[in-house]
C-alpha cells in the first residue's frame, strides 16, 4: 500500500514541521522514524472484527519508535480481517512533542463477502457435527475450501468437501461459484416415517452441488444474489440412479450495524430467498420454496439481547435436504428434530428470545413445523447457556428444557462458531 507517496520523492528534506490540522500529514519515512507512536486507532465498529492477536499487535505498536513497514503491515492484516476494499494509515500529530498518532480508516466493499466458518456441535440425541472452512486470496478472488460431517443442519448428516471462488467485478457485483459433494447418511426414524409416505422423495446415497451466482450490491446494506443450483442425488430406493434437481435461485439480504462505542451497539440482518426448480434446468423434482429470515441484536456495555425470526413454505415435490427442520442447537433448543417430525416439514415458523448478562444467557425458543393440509403443533422451550464470545458466534455449553406435559427431559448441547 501507498502512504503519502509525495513525500517519498522528498528525502532530501531533513524535516517538516507538523501544521495546526491534527490531520496534518508528516514527513518522508526516515523522518518519520524518529516520532513515537503515541496510539493506534480503528472504528469502534472495525475493531469488533479483527483478531485478538491483531489487536494485540495494534498496541505492542504504543510506545515504540514509527516504523512505516511495520504499519503497512498491520494495514494489509487489518484489510484482511474486515474483507475491506481498502485500508490507509493517517498519521496524526500527537498531544505531546515527537509523538504521532496512527489511524487506520477502511473503505468497505459495497458486495459483502461470506465469513470463513469453522463449526463445532454436539447434541445429546443427534450426535455431533464438525466442519472447517479455510479461505485464501487469489489475486482479486477470494478462494474458500472447507470438509465437513454436519448431522445438525437437515434431515441427513451429509459429510465431504466445500469449495468456493468470488470474484469482484468493480465494487458492486461479485461473481461466484460453489461445488460442493457430499455422502448422506440417514437416522433410522427417517427411514421408518419415510416408508409410510408414499408422496415424499426417497432417500439418496449422494448429493453433488453446483451453484454459479451473481451477487449484486443494489443499495447501501442491500444485496440480491440471483443464480442457478444444480444438485444431482444418487438414490437408494427402488433402484440406485442418478436424478437432478435444478433450480433458480433468488436472494435479498438487509444486514446493517449501529456501533455507539466498544461496548454498545445494535445489529439487523434480515432475508428473503426463493427457489424454483423446474423442468425447464432438466430438474426432475418440481417445486418452489421460500424463506424469510430476521434477526436483530441490542448490545450494551456487558448484555445483549438478541431476537431472532424465520418463516417458510414449499409448494410440489422437492428432495429430503429441502424440507424444512426444526429441534437442534439453533432452533428449539431442548427438542430432538426427529422426535418433532423425521421428515421435517413443508412449512416452519420460529422465534426465539434470548438475553445475556456476561457469560450467561436464558433464552426462549417457540416454533412450529407442519405439512399442507396438517395442523400446526406449536412447541416451546427454554433453557440457559454459558456463553464465551457474543451471542451469534463464540463457544456455547447449553441446556435445554422441551415445555410438554408429562415429564421433562433436558438435553445438553454445545456449540462453537467462529
Amino acid at each position: 500500500m501507498k502512504v503519502f507517496t509525495l513525500f517519498l520523492l522528498l528525502p532530501w528534506l531533513p524535516a517538516v514541521a507538523f501544521a495546526d490540522s491534527n490531520r496534518n500529514a508528516l514527513p518522508s519515512d526516515n523522518v518519520n522514524s524518529r516520532y513515537t507512536v503515541e496510539s493506534v486507532s480503528v472504528t469502534a465498529k472495525d475493531r469488533e472484527k479483527l483478531s485478538k492477536h491483531l489487536k494485540e499487535d495494534m498496541e505492542k505498536l504504543v510506545g515504540e519508535k514509527f516504523e512505516q513497514g511495520i504499519v503497512d503491515n498491520l494495514a494489509r492484516r487489518i484489510r484482511k480481517d474486515l474483507r475491506a476494499a481498502s485500508v490507509m494509515a493517517k498519521l496524526s500529530r500527537g498531544t505531546t512533542p515527537e509523538h504521532v498518532r496512527v489511524d487506520f480508516e477502511s473503505r468497505p466493499r459495497k458486495v459483502e463477502e461470506d465469513a470463513d466458518l469453522t463449526k463445532f456441535s454436539y447434541h445429546s440425541q443427534q450426535g455431533w457435527t464438525g466442519g472447517v472452512e479455510l479461505g485464501f486470496d487469489a489475486g482479486p478472488a477470494r478462494v474458500k475450501l472447507g470438509i465437513q460431517s454436519d448431522g445438525n443442519e437437515l434431515l441427513e448428516r451429509y459429510a465431504g468437501i466445500t469449495t468456493g471462488v468470488a470474484v469482484p467485478v468493480g465494487d458492486r457485483l461479485q461473481v461466484r461459484f460453489a461445488f460442493d459433494s457430499f455422502h448422506e447418511q440417514w437416522n433410522q426414524a427417517t427411514l421408518n416415517a419415510l416408508a409410510r409416505r408414499s408422496d415424499i422423495p426417497g432417500v439418496y446415497r449422494t448429493r453433488n452441488h453446483f451453484e454459479p451466482s451473481l451477487r449484486i450490491a443494489l443499495v447501501r446494506n442491500l444485496t440480491l444474489t440471483a443464480g442457478v443450483s444444480f444438485d444431482e442425488l444418487q438414490t437408494q430406493f427402488p433402484a440406485a440412479r442418478t436424478e437432478g434437481s435444478h433450480s433458480v435461485i433468488t436472494a435479498l439480504r438487509y444486514h446493517r450495524q449501529w456501533v455507539d462505542s466498544d461496548t454498545s451497539g445494535q445489529e439487523l440482518d434480515a432475508g428473503y430467498s426463493l427457489r424454483a426448480a423446474t423442468t425447464i434446468l432438466g430438474s426432475a423434482s418440481v417445486y418452489t420454496r421460500q424463506s424469510v429470515n430476521a434477526l436483530y441484536s441490542r448490545k450494551f456495555d456487558r448484555q445483549e439481547v438478541l431476537v431472532r425470526f424465520g418463516a417458510g413454505s414449499m409448494n410440489g415435490s422437492a428432495p429430503l435436504y429441502e424440507r424444512f427442520v426444526l429441534g437442534n442447537t439453533r432452533t428449539l433448543r431442548g427438542w430432538n428434530k426427529f422426535e418433532i417430525d423425521p421428515l421435517g416439514g413443508s412449512r416452519m415458523i420460529y422465534g426465539s428470545t434470548s438475553y445475556r448478562y456476561r457469560v450467561l444467557e436464558v433464552f426462549y425458543d417457540t416454533g412450529s413445523v407442519w405439512d399442507r393440509k396438517e395442523n400446526a403443533v406449536a412447541r416451546n422451550s427454554m433453557g440457559c447457556s454459558l456463553l464465551f464470545g457474543s451471542l451469534r458466534d463464540g463457544l456455547a455449553f447449553t441446556v435445554g428444557f422441551p415445555l410438554r406435559d408429562g415429564h421433562i427431559q433436558p438435553l445438553f448441547m454445545m456449540s462453537a462458531n467462529f
